[in-house]
């Protein structure tokens, strides 16, 4: 009897504990449950509705898009985030990341029930149960995780609730897509685009396996795995990436091992708006955008934000014609500078950088520097009177200086740092398609952070004999002159009172000597004066002027007077290459193209531009004029592009960066020299590439005191030289070495072999002669 009592009790022990078990278990459930509902209805604090899901706010930086689809800049408030698509991402990223975060990606709704069990049992040390789902809920509304326990708790339970809406609202892949794409990856990478650019200076998809590693090891927390301050920790964190890659099957046990012994190697690549390819175009391309944004409205009425909306802009840039004409700058420009500051020694210039210049003529132009510094500016703003102000440019400070060996860190005052700036020669170049007006390269300095003003668009300087070509297109057009027509090399004089002369104007030419005949196109290759004066005083200088401006020249120094013939005139090389392409362009202006497209972040097009064209010249005066200025590189002063030398070849390699060139192509071009050697230009012409090149002091009054180094055709020539020989180089890119297209039924005559065959022995003794030999 007692032992079926015991038996009875037990049973009834065992029952109310079954009750409990599954009262304690259901209720469990359902209490979940119920915090879940609750935290969908928002009564845990506020959720994001299905719009906001569907629809996820990021800030998305505008891309900027070269012609060879090469991204090569990004314009950015603080995220720099470009989005990718699934297709972009390489499968071993992707591999990458499932065997490190979330194993079973694709076997879960949004919550891994076997992790969060385990994590729960283990409380966390048997590994994190967060899925890439419930990691991209996190990175979209929570973004920053509370320190708080309970408020940590309910942020997690909203996770978990928004990664479940997730997963009915998007594809595994598209969830991936977008977890890559926000997460900060530290150093203004932003999403896995700018992370590949960051620190491998690639696409994504070019991204190697132990690459994708590295970064797929980041998103455990990127601040603290950061491969340029903690190397060997991101090293051995990316080991780890690819063991679990092989655990996962995605990679063999050999390929592992072969991975993790290969050194950790980053190419680090910052991105800032003063650094990087193209930064002069792109400092245009943004008051270009900011001016389309005012202007153009979104469909809720809003403006378009340049830094937050994702915008794509399709650009005429060449990446490869680009990082050619910057590294052909720096090239020569080093080398140059270091003449002049050898020429510059106060031994031997005790005014310089300045040349000629008396010590209030010095002070009065440093004091013009100083009132348009930043830091004068700055200082106005803040009340400052001017007293305090020029007082603060004679207290030392710490500053970091631009120099040709690298930025160096030192100490000096503000006015020091002016004067030290104003011994660097300054240089502009910018190239373009005549046939199309589409810009491929534009480089406006060699240092944006330490040289800001482009001498591209912004700055204009004394064109010289680089405008004598108009004349002598005007002279072609209306008298119909052949490149072989004779002129006599005498002085000649425009009396006072014609063609709006003050007073007579008897230009003289840059070497003093006259005599004989020269044919036109000799005359142009050697840059002879007497013969522009005689054109200009036939054609009259207005024709000159309105050609000028057919041609895209808008500069106000454009007064119609004879002495403009020989390029009195401040024009921006933007300017100059666009005119010179007419000639190249069979006698059309094409106004010069940066923008060609403009998408919203869906591909929409918001902007495509429309060729502005005109006839200025007919094709045959164009013909002739490209005739004529092909002069020059035969046996004028443009000729050290195709001679070589054999006498005087080591002193032309000391002042010509790159010499001998030895181009065999048909070229056309003009060299110009300025009064005192101020200013130095090059035009260059293929029939598919028209170049322009400057170079100068930061003032008149810096500059070489002889033509061996001060005339264009050792200051900006070689730049040419050395970017077309890289183009060259590069069979992808197609650029002309064909001759210029001949019109038909051409009346003028451009054979001049006869004469010129006299003159050739003459003009290079000439052209050694220029050069001081």
């Amino acid at each position: 009897m007692a032992k079926k009592q015991a038996k009875k009790k037990a049973r009834s022990s065992n029952w109310k504990f079954i009750k409990w078990f599954w009262f304690i278990f259901l209720g469990g459930i359902l209490a979940v449950m119920f915090v879940f509902l609750l935290a969908s209805w928002g009564a845990l604090g506020e959720m994001p509705d299905e719009t906001v899901l569907e629809n996820p706010k990021t800030n998305l930086a505008s891309q900027v898009i070269a012609s060879d689809g090469v991204t090569i800049a990004s314009y950015y408030l603080n995220d720099n985030r470009n989005p990718v698509t699934f297709d972009e991402l390489p499968k071993h990223l992707v591999d990458a990341l499932i065997a490190t975060e979330d194993e079973r990606y694709f076997d879960h709704a949004g919550i891994d029930a076997r992790g969060t069990l385990r994590a729960a049992l283990t409380l966390g040390k048997g590994g994190g149960a967060s899925t890439i789902t419930q990691q991209l809920a996190k990175q979209l509304f929570t973004k920053v995780a509370s320190l708080n326990t309970a408020e940590r708790i309910l942020q997690k339970i909203k996770e978990w609730v928004i990664a479940t809406r997730l997963e009915r609202q998007y594809t595994k892949e598209e969830i991936i897509t977008m977890y890559l794409n926000i997460y900060d990856f530290n150093r203004q990478a932003d999403g896995i685009r700018s992370a590949a650019k960051i620190y491998f200076n690639k696409a994504p998809k070019d991204l190697s396996i132990e690459e994708s590693a590295m970064l797929v090891g980041m998103l455990k927390n990127s601040s603290y795995y950061d491969p340029i301050k903690r190397h060997d920790l991101v090293k051995n964190r990316r080991n780890v990436v690819l063991s679990q890659m092989e655990k996962n099957e995605y990679i063999s046990e050999t390929l592992k091992d072969s991975l993790q012994a290969l050194p950790m190697e980053v190419d680090y690549t910052p991105q800032s708006h003063k650094e990087g390819l193209a930064t002069y175009f792109r400092a245009y391309l943004q008051e270009f955008m900011k001016e389309w944004a005012s202007e153009n409205e979104k469909p809720d009425g809003t403006k378009y934000n340049l830094y937050l909306d994702g915008l794509k802009i399709y650009t005429t840039i060449d990446s490869r014609m680009q990082a050619y004409a910057e590294d052909a700058m720096k090239e020569h420009m080093k080398k140059l500078q270091a003449e002049f500051f050898v020429q510059n020694t106060k031994k031997r210039n005790k005014t310089a950088p300045f040349t000629d210049l008396t010590t209030e003529e010095i002070d009065r132009t440093m004091q013009q520097a100083m009132r348009r510094s930043a830091r004068w500016k700055e200082m106005k703003t803040q009340g400052k009177s001017e007293k305090q102000i020029k007082a603060s440019f004679h207290k030392k400070t710490e500053m970091t200086v631009f120099d040709w060996n690298g930025e160096r860190d030192t100490i000096m005052t503000p006015y020091d740092s002016i004067m030290y700036y104003k011994h660097f020669l300054r240089s502009g170049m910018m190239s373009m398609d005549p046939t199309t007006g589409h810009v491929k390269a534009w480089v406006g300095g060699y240092s944006m952070k330490h040289f800001q003003y482009d001498h591209v668009r912004q700055g204009k300087r004394q064109v010289g004999s680089t405008f004598k070509p108009f004349v002598y297109a005007t002279a072609v057009d209306q008298l119909k002159l052949s490149p072989c027509d004779s002129l006599p090399d005498i002085q000649h004089c425009i009396e006072a009172g014609k063609h709006g002369n003050v007073e007579a104007w008897c230009p003289k030419n840059s070497n003093n000597e006259y005599g004989g005949m020269r044919t036109l196109k000799n005359a142009l290759a050697n840059s002879v004066n007497t013969i522009t004066a005689q054109l200009i005083d036939k054609v009259g200088p207005q024709p000159v002027v309105e050609l000028a401006q057919k041609m895209g020249v808008t500069s106000k120094d454009l007064i119609p007077v004879p002495s403009i013939a020989l390029g009195t005139p401040d024009i921006n090389l933007f300017e100059m290459v666009g005119a010179y392409s007419t000639f190249a362009n069979q006698g059309i202006y094409q106004k010069p193209v940066m923008v060609t497209r403009i998408e919203d972040k869906n591909g929409t097009a918001l902007y495509e531009f429309v060729p502005e064209t005109k006839d200025v010249l007919s094709r045959e005066a164009a013909y002739v004029t490209v005739n004529l200025l092909q002069g020059v590189t035969q046996s004028g002063s443009g000729a050290r592009l195709r001679h070589k030398f054999a006498k005087n070849t080591t002193v032309y390699k000391e002042i010509i960066t790159g010499y001998p060139y030895e181009f065999q192509n048909p070229i056309a071009g003009k060299t110009g020299t300025t009064q005192n050697n101020s200013d130095g230009w090059f035009m260059g012409m293929v029939p598919n590439l028209v170049t322009g090149v400057w170079v100068g002091g930061e003032d008149r009054s810096i500059h070489f005191k002889t033509t061996t180094y001060g005339q264009g055709a050792a200051m900006a020539l070689p730049i040419w030289a050395l970017y077309m020989r890289k183009c060259y180089e590069d069979k992808n890119l197609d650029v002309s070495k064909e001759d210029f297209e001949k019109p038909e039924n051409l009346s003028i005559n451009v054979d001049c072999s006869k004469a010129a065959a006299k003159d050739d022995t003459k003009d290079i003794d000439d052209d050694l002669q220029d050069l001081g030999f």
